[in-house]
């Protein structure tokens, strides 16, 4: 019997950092499957060699050790989780093509509630928030995959540099250097700063509002005006990606017309306002299918980008999303 408790508390002990390790291999790869494995490695890995643990450190600690070393061998294969504009130049209306790339390019949306633990501190709370925004984590993947864990461990978990130092088995002022060098990488790539959703003050609140009221509606010039002149549009795992009212606008009154009639019902995904976006049922039956998970980026007041990820047997399930929504 005695075993079996200690068995339990062992999970119980473990399980108390899933999230927080979660968001922290999320930000290590850019996938939320991935990060999902990862973690999952990391339990399977604590729980086998737990009896080799000799409390040195932290039992958190510990694990963060274990998880920073199946990211980084998970990185070894040289992928890089990328966004539409990462990789090629926006393209104008009149030459838009719709070209698939593999699953693995694209960088992956997750759910607050698999990555964002529960913390009492607000500021804490704005951090992570922060540090898990799409652009924010696309920036992450410029970076080697050391500097990455780095910056993550200092800048967003607030580790200090002898700790991080001992948990890549380095020297302080390795970690120092690495950090700096990946600040500087950072800012060159520019991850701007946008909105995060949670708490919405009141002025966000009317603009998505208003946002859903002009998407919903097919309205094309009160969405415009609810965007910033560069507000991008892109749509993996097509590497497609349009910036601009004119382009925005030439799309959506083009190929983009299917999406005419659309419902979208408000959720939230790396700390952002996003919706789950229904096409009208091709059954004809007066329901709606899902058509995309979409990512709302605002900046000053208004939408400086809209990510769809069109994947949705991937991300419907993922955010707990119905598998279609009825007429009414």
């Amino acid at each position: 019997m005695s075993d079996v408790v200690a068995t339990q508390d062992l999970d119980s002990r473990l399980e108390r950092h899933r999230t927080e390790l979660t968001g922290y291999c999320y930000r290590m790869l850019g996938s939320a499957f991935e990060a999902d494995d990862a973690v999952q490695d990391t339990m399977v890995r604590a729980w086998r060699n737990f009896d080799k643990f000799e409390g040195r450190s932290s039992l958190r600690s510990w694990l963060y050790r274990i998880a920073t070393n199946v990211c980084l061998d998970m990185l070894n294969a040289g992928n890089r989780r990328a966004r539409p504009m990462d990789l090629t130049a926006a393209t104008p209306v009149a030459q838009a093509a719709l070209n698939s790339r593999p699953e693995v390019t694209w960088l992956e949306p997750v759910p607050d509630g698999r990555v964002l633990p529960s913390v009492a501190d607000p500021a804490e709370t704005a951090v992570s928030r922060e540090s898990v925004r799409l652009a924010f984590v696309a920036a992450l993947q410029h970076l080697p995959p050391k500097q990455r864990a780095v910056l993550i461990l200092r800048e967003v978990l607030a580790w200090k540099a002898s700790e991080v130092a001992e948990l890549l088995e380095t020297t302080v002022a390795s970690v120092n250097s690495a950090l700096q060098r990946a600040r500087a990488t950072i800012a060159e790539h520019g991850a701007q700063e946008t909105d995060t959703a949670d708490p919405l003050d009141e002025e966000q609140r009317k603009l998505l509002e208003r946002y859903v009221a002009a998407f919903e509606g097919y309205d094309m010039a009160a969405l415009t005006a609810l965007l910033h002149e560069d507000a991008t549009l892109s749509m993996p795992p097509y590497d497609l990606w349009l910036r601009g009212h004119d382009d925005i606008v030439g799309w959506m009154l083009g190929v983009g017309e299917v999406c005419r009639g659309s419902k979208l019902v408000p959720v939230v995904a790396n700390g952002t306002p996003a919706f789950a976006h229904y096409h009208p049922s091709r059954s004809g039956d007066g329901g709606f299918e899902p058509w995309a998970l979409m990512v709302i980026e605002i900046v000053d007041g208004k939408v400086s980008g809209i990510t769809s990820f069109l994947d949705t047997k991937r991300w419907f399930p993922l955010f707990d999303l119905p598998e279609r929504l009825g007429a009414e």
